[in-house]
């Protein structure tokens, strides 16, 4: 049944201005593709009065037949208008050579939350779009190759006096024997010759379209007053399923905008290879358990259910009202309620007022009904994705992980967390985020960290002989738990050496101003470098008991392997922390294995220990530099590396001290590392 026309009432001689303009339009229309290089179009796109336009993708590394898919895909988009400014999210380096020969207009930011193995946060990219001032801001994947109906359709949107957000789905193609001319601007066949448009329809019309619940579509929308959704933005994974039909089905319960399905009037495709692999926009392809990456999936269907109204609405992209170009004349179509609205440039009074003379529109709905029969596979339902009882879980061993974490030197920083204290870790880890330092690892005390960490992309691994209980109790300093909790660490640290491994054993609640590394791995083998507790400025560092078991840096070699099986020994049988154990083994009771102020030395294993200078490794008492106004300041004048947060009792104070002192990098709220972006917008 042919739709029913509903259109707004704009008064007598806005409808007797559509019927002439339509009218003139027909005489001269077809139902091909515009010339895509036709000058004049060129021309009337690239005018001055059009909107700045800022596009956001996530690339893969620049190498082999993905790299060269990008390339053209970036390209494409450059080559549209002067108007367009590409920010690529990545930290490899490949991109960075890659955007040396585009100038300002293209990009690379390195600073969102990526998890460890590469892949960016949807969240975080969502959020660093907003913080760059364009007019009109769009999300696509980097392999979509756009033609310059585009730039047409989004100068359509531009004008509409609504917020609204645009989708769009794209082609897959298999056979795409064009080129793109040096500057980008014009498709050209083997001989030289410009691609007339019969020859880009002839492709797309013979290849498949994809359907909005799938990873390869465009997202757009107009900078305007209102957020995209009601609420935050879950930590999705990106180009992991479920984030972008998420975001299409919040946007239509919330109703803050205008939401459109542009597929019809955005020619976009991208070119097919069965060898490109689900996990390319990640580091790692040489750990077979990690090839497929199914828990990135998993994950996604879960945030998708527990944030935000969808999981609890059925709702379907055939809601969308989708947009359609009738022989050069807009019109929003929505096949559900049989509608079809014209151009509107106003904020309307009511969707569903009419206008009458549909006789003069007869031809445009034989247009609007032949291609909206066509239009059905682009539908699909959020709700399936959403159901799913897959358990959320690594498929990696310790040691799996352990060679996929460690740096060159095979090296890892450790900590040890239980759920009371993700927050802190979260802040930890954004700050060895901030440094570039991404050898780290979660030993998670309690499934509930273990399965937090995974959703914050963290490399974690259980231990099943930690205590139970860890989740809701407040292990702070002195309490059955903390002892508990810290024989952990010192087990851990010496099952990663015996697997040859070096272990910096870091707790979460020490800040790290700079990497110590290159310091700590001066000190040579045979050596445990250990922070010292004494917090007197004067005289000997490593008195009885001084040795600060939360951050020290073990090599796997004989000696420290046979030291630290000692001290696991030791604490085992002790009812007190782990701590005394270190210090009693290694120093001797009453310190007697003191050597100078700042040593000891194990004599069975011949192992030495080095207590830190405290003015690049102060704890928490020394100078009392928790008590300045300013600590940061403080602690430069030291020449601080790191910061412990101990000498307090109780979570909450020190959790307070650290946040109030400004020694924080973690966003509670949106789940997203502080970036510098937060606080200083990207001008384009």
């Amino acid at each position: 049944m042919k739709l029913t026309m509903k259109v707004l009432q704009v008064g007598v001689l806005s409808i007797w201005l559509s019927g002439f303009i339509f009218i003139a339009l027909s005489f001269y229309a077809t139902r091909k593709l515009p010339s895509f290089n036709d000058d004049r179009i060129s021309h009337h796109l690239f005018n001055h009065s059009a909107p700045k336009i800022a596009i956001f993708s996530a690339p893969a590394p620049f190498t082999g037949s993905v790299g060269s898919r990008q390339s053209l895909a970036i390209r494409s988009w450059l080559g549209l208008s002067p108007q367009i400014t590409v920010l690529l999210f990545t930290q490899h380096p490949s991109a960075f050579a890659f955007a040396r020969d585009f100038g300002s207009r293209l990009m690379v930011e390195p600073n969102i939350d990526f998890t460890f193995l590469g892949t960016p946060f949807f969240h975080s990219m969502m959020a660093r779009t907003w913080a760059f001032t364009s007019d009109i801001y769009v999300l696509i994947d980097p392999e979509t190759i756009l033609l310059p109906d585009f730039i047409s359709t989004l100068n359509y949107a531009y004008k509409v006096n609504r917020d609204w957000l645009l989708v769009a789905s794209s082609h897959n193609v298999s056979h795409f024997p064009f080129c793109l001319s040096d500057d980008g601007k014009h498709w050209l066949r083997k001989d030289g010759k410009r691609v007339r448009a019969q020859e880009f329809q002839e492709i797309l019309g013979q290849s498949q379209q994809g359907n909005l619940c799938e990873g390869k579509m465009l997202m757009a929308w107009n900078r305007g007053e209102l957020p995209l959704n009601n609420g935050v933005f879950p930590p999705f994974l990106y180009g992991k399923g479920t984030h972008n039909p998420w975001v299409i089905s919040e946007a239509l319960l919330c109703e803050f905008r205008f939401v459109f399905d542009a597929s019809l009037t955005i020619s976009s495709f991208s070119l097919n290879d069965s060898m490109h692999l689900s996990n390319q926009l990640g580091r790692v392809s040489h750990v077979t358990d990690a090839e497929k990456r199914i828990w990135e999936y998993v994950g996604n269907s879960h945030l998708g259910a527990l944030y935000g109204s969808s999981f609890f609405h059925e709702i379907n992209s055939s809601h969308l009202a989708k947009l359609m170009n009738c022989y050069g004349k807009y019109l929003n179509v929505n096949t559900t309620k049989n509608t079809v609205y014209p151009v509107i440039h106003g904020r309307p009074r009511s969707w569903k007022q009419r206008i009458f003379h549909y006789s003069r529109l007869k031809k445009t709905m034989a247009c609007v009904d032949g291609t909206e029969s066509s239009n059905r596979r682009l539908d699909c339902s959020l709700t399936d994705q959403l159901k799913t009882s897959a358990p959320l879980d690594y498929p990696f061993s310790l040691e799996s992980l352990l060679s996929v974490v460690a740096d060159k030197n095979k090296t890892i920083v450790l900590a040890v967390a239980g759920y009371s204290y993700r927050d802190m870790l979260m802040s930890w880890v954004c700050r060895l985020r901030l440094l570039r330092v991404t050898n780290f690892m979660v030993c998670a005390l309690d499934h509930e960290t273990y399965q937090f960490s995974i959703f914050q992309g963290l490399p974690v691994f259980n231990d099943p002989s930690a205590p139970s209980n860890v989740s809701f109790n407040d292990c702070h300093f002195g309490t059955k738990c903390f002892q508990r909790v810290t024989k952990v660490k010192s087990r851990m640290v010496l099952q990663i050496l015996k697997l040859g491994y070096n272990v910096l054993l870091s707790d979460v609640d020490v800040y790290w101003f700079r990497n110590p590394m290159p310091l700590l791995y001066s000190f040579g083998p045979s050596v445990l470098a250990a922070q010292s507790d004494e917090y007197n400025t004067a005289g000997p560092i490593n008195l009885p008991r001084r040795l600060n078991s939360g951050f020290y840096f073990a090599r796997s070699d004989s000696s420290t392997i046979a030291a630290m099986e000692k001290v696991v020994k030791h604490a085992a049988t002790s009812g007190l922390s782990e701590q005394p154990s270190f210090y009693d083994t290694l120093c001797g009771e009453g310190g007697s294995n003191r050597v100078g102020d700042n040593r000891c030395v194990e004599p069975e294993t011949n192992l030495t220990i080095h207590f830190l200078d405290r003015n690049l490794f102060p704890n928490g008492a020394y100078l009392d530099l928790w008590l300045k106004k300013n600590v940061k300041g403080a602690c430069a004048k030291t020449g601080c590396l790191v910061l412990h947060n101990n000498w307090i009792s109780g979570r909450l104070k020190k959790l307070e001290r650290q946040v109030l002192s400004g020694l924080w990098d973690y966003d509670i709220t949106t789940r997203m590392c502080v970036q510098s972006w937060h606080r200083t917008k990207l001008m384009s």
